[in-house]
């Protein structure tokens, strides 16, 4: 054989990498909405950590701060992963094309308005951010309403509950009144916390016995079904003012997430980082819960602790483990973790380590809370390092 030949062979062995595709991005609604949510998300905690002095429009300070983590990143990676999974659900898939692209243009328009400022801008934005969410939860429904998918029936109003938290969220911030946007920043998480554990619940065991021979674990059912129950009851009753009932709702939604998370053998995937981030996310989620159920007793608590145990150990545990395992499936790829994926499971734990240790006053304090920005933002660089080549490109 000549080494033209030997030449023609190697070229003809190598994989041809697929040019980037407008089409392939918007295909499946994980695609723009994983990219848009990471990035933004490591954006917004540049700007509050290290420059929140620019944070001077109608919604600025820790008001900002809130809405962008809860609704800008948290709740549009959930809609991200509910608009994905609702075509393996339903065989339809609810949110693609040009709807795909106008509900990205919306959630775009929603956070440069925020941070822009000005009145007519700051109404301009929650329109356009109201009706991002709009947009999902009617394609949500047109798909489940069609396919006859009842067991997903109440999935597109727990889209509408996310939108009206986020509604009074928004004129909350714009009356000033600081307890009544509490209030509602709760009602909001609660609602999120409701979503998370829906999913969680599915996925984690289906995962886990994909991925683990011989690895039989209960879907737990009954008990996800009191979960949810409690979890609307801690949704309804801060609005009407009642501690009692949503402490003791709280602590028997986070009680039941431990006891889940208990029997479905987490010792049996402590070899495998796509499996065991999302343990630590659902158990940071459990403990969050009961975290917020002993504040609302009347425990003696920084006010800061419920709401980033719940958001960071929970929420933002279980969504880097969440874009890269759906990523990677949907994509096609080995279900594997690299060096820059365990990198990033790494440092995202880091700065929840480091923020929880934050919230105590002390010295340590401020570089504690500098650190965990820092190693936030290198944890979602590396995904976006690594995923966004792929997401942007067909299948």
């Amino acid at each position: 054989m000549t080494m033209q030949s030997l030449v023609d062979l190697e070229e003809r062995a190598l994989p041809v990498r697929a040019a980037p595709s407008l089409r392939a991005f918007l295909e499946l609604a994980f695609r723009p909405l994983y990219m848009a949510g990471v990035a933004w998300a490591l954006i917004a905690i540049g700007i509050w950590v290290y420059v929140p002095q620019i944070l001077t429009g109608p919604l600025q300070g820790v008001a900002w701060h809130a809405h962008e983590m809860l609704w800008g990143f948290i709740a549009t990676i959930a809609v991200a992963f509910l608009m994905t999974a609702g075509a393996n659900w339903t065989g339809i898939n609810p949110l693609k094309g040009s709807t795909l692209g106008i509900a990205c243009g919306l959630w775009l328009v929603a956070r440069v308005g925020f941070l822009a400022g000005g009145d007519g801008v700051f109404w301009v934005a929650a329109m356009a951010e109201l009706g991002f969410f709009v947009v999902a939860a009617v394609a949500m429904m047109r798909a489940v309403y069609r396919a006859r998918n009842a067991r997903n029936y109440a999935v597109p109003w727990l889209i509408v509950g996310l939108a009206a938290a986020d509604g009074l969220y928004l004129l909350a911030a714009r009356s000033g009144d600081y307890a009544l946007l509490m209030q509602r920043l709760n009602a909001g998480l609660l609602v999120m916390a409701l979503i998370a554990l829906l999913i969680t619940r599915r996925v984690i065991p289906f995962f886990a016995m994909r991925a683990v021979a011989g690895l039989k674990l209960p879907m737990q059912t009954r008990t996800g079904q009191v979960q949810l129950g409690v979890c609307v009851v801690a949704v309804i009753c801060p609005l009407a003012g009642l501690r009692l009932p949503t402490a003791i709702a709280l602590g028997i939604a986070g009680l039941l997430s431990l006891l889940q998370l208990g029997r479905w053998k987490p010792y049996a995937v402590r070899g495998n980082p796509l499996l065991w981030i999302l343990y630590v996310g659902y158990a940071g989620l459990g403990v969050g819960l009961v975290a917020a159920a002993c504040a609302a007793a009347g425990a003696s608590l920084p006010p800061a602790l419920p709401v980033h145990m719940i958001a960071m150990a929970g929420f933002s545990v279980l969504i880097i483990g969440m874009v890269t395992r759906t990523a990677l499936g949907h994509l096609g790829r080995p279900l594997a973790t690299d060096r820059s994926m365990l990198a990033s499971y790494v440092l995202m734990l880091a700065a929840v380590a480091l923020r929880l240790a934050a919230i105590a006053p002390s010295a340590f304090s401020q570089p504690a809370l500098h650190l965990s920005a820092a190693a936030w933002i290198a944890a979602l660089a590396l995904y976006l390092w690594r995923f966004a080549p792929l997401l942007i490109r067909p299948r």
